[in-house]
């Protein structure tokens, strides 16, 4: 037991020296690579050129002017889609490109409808009622007319009556004027009431038809069409995401998905005008202004170029170390190639400057405010101040430093003094 105790012990000691051996070299091997990548750090000249300054980005192709399809207000939080078109879809203007369940609003059309009838009907009634009351008024001003006329008769007799026989008659006939100018009245009260009941029942018609109208309006906007030709380009479908962070991808709306009023679904943008929308470094955003020429280049055309403008310069975004901008360039020239989404590069020539001193832009450093580059010296590579003329994320032009003296792309002695230490070889002594 005591042997193969001792046995193993040597086994491990063995494995444990050989593992140190290893790291060792491979420390050294480091370091010398290290130490030889101080002396090889790559190098530029200083020339005198003419240079373009030229700001290049990364875009994709948009439809000027798209046109956006948004859910209709239909009295509900969430409406079913139950046909949509796919993005990329070619249409014309006035064809579907997405439904939505219309059954609640037609149940709503339903009740509208019968609640339109009801007051039709009352209408009718209102309308009736009103003629018989004017003629029943008609025909008790009749009535009380001839009533006073049998009364004044009757008074043609009174010589051969009593006193007491002629009082009655004469109140006979004051009750009997009285009933017919009573009867005047209310004739006249009823006329004037029936137009006043009628309207209000014809005010209720024309609220109940509105309704109808409306609720109509509702179930023929749950078809959206498209306003112009184009292609088809789905929005994307944020609904039941709570969180959002950089790089997530959205999923676009799909057949089956409910949408919110008021969302925008699709959209279809103007093929009668082509933009480019690219994000552009914030360094250069002094550079540009809107009109500038560019050149943009698909991707999907080798060997086809197309002349823009810049159209609009946006706001700058993104985080501290990666600010950037939106930049849109419209198209002067377009081709039936072209599709929306389609990426492309684009070069837009900013100036061109004669005869001056050029270097490329991964040269010049900055520290503490002060520009600088980094230039070959016999003792060794030495900082030399600089001016900047101009400087663009490629090139610069300086001032302050003389021609075809030589210069370090990097910063000299940086990896090596970042090498050493890092890292689980760093654990490692000499």
């Amino acid at each position: 037991m005591i042997v193969r105790t001792m046995a193993l012990l040597a086994v491990s000691g063995a494995i444990i020296a050989a593992g140190y051996g290893v790291g060792r070299g491979m420390r050294v091997a480091v370091d010398t690579l290290s130490e030889d990548d101080n002396g090889s750090v790559p190098t530029t000249t200083v020339r005198r050129t003419d240079v373009a300054i030229e700001v290049s980005a990364r875009g994709e192709l948009q439809g000027g002017g798209a046109r956006p399809l948004i859910v209709p207000r239909a009295g509900v939080a969430e409406l079913p889609i139950t046909y949509l078109r796919n993005t990329g879809d070619l249409v014309n203007a006035g064809d579907v490109v997405a439904t939505f369940d219309p059954s609640g609003q037609q149940y709503d059309l339903l009740e509208a409808e019968a609640d339109l009838e009801e007051a039709r009907q009352q209408q009718i009634k209102a309308e009736a009622d009103a003629l018989v009351a004017l003629e029943k008024a008609r025909l008790e001003v009749a009535t009380s007319q001839a009533e006073l006329k049998v009364s004044e008769l009757d008074q043609l007799g009174n010589s051969f009556l009593g006193s007491v026989e002629q009082r009655k008659k004469g109140i006979a006939l004051d009750q009997a004027r009285n009933r017919y100018e009573q009867a005047q009245v209310d004739l006249a009260h009823r006329e004037g009431a029936k137009q006043s009941g009628v309207d209000v029942q014809r005010a209720g018609v024309k609220e109940a038809q509105a309704k109808v109208d409306r609720t109509r309006e509702t179930i023929a906007g749950l078809t959206l069409r498209a306003p112009t030709s184009g292609y088809v380009q789905l929005s994307e479908n944020t609904n039941g995401l709570t969180v959002l962070f950089f790089g997530m991808q959205v999923p676009t709306f799909q057949l089956g998905d409910s949408a919110r009023p008021g969302q925008m679904v699709a959209q279809i943008p103007d093929m009668s005008g082509w933009e480019v929308s690219a994000q552009i470094p914030e360094t250069d955003r002094a550079f540009l202004a809107t009109g500038q020429r560019a050149i943009v280049r698909p991707k999907a055309m080798p060997g086809r170029e197309f002349t823009g403008h810049i159209s609009l310069l946006g706001g700058s975004a993104g985080n501290a170390w990666n600010r950037t901008f939106n930049c849109r360039i419209a198209l002067d020239n377009t081709d039936d190639g072209l599709r929306p989404g389609l990426s492309v590069d684009v070069v837009i020539t900013v100036e061109t400057l004669a005869k001056v001193l050029w270097v490329p832009s991964q040269a010049v450093f900055e520290r503490e405010g002060r520009w600088f580059i980094y230039r070959q010296a016999p003792e060794g590579y030495v900082s030399h101040p600089v001016t900047i003329v101009r400087r663009t994320e490629s090139q610069a032009v300086v001032t302050g430093i003389d021609e075809g003296v030589t210069i370090a792309l990097g910063e000299p002695g940086r990896r090596t003094k970042n090498t050493r230490a890092r890292g689980p070889l760093g654990a490692l002594g000499k």
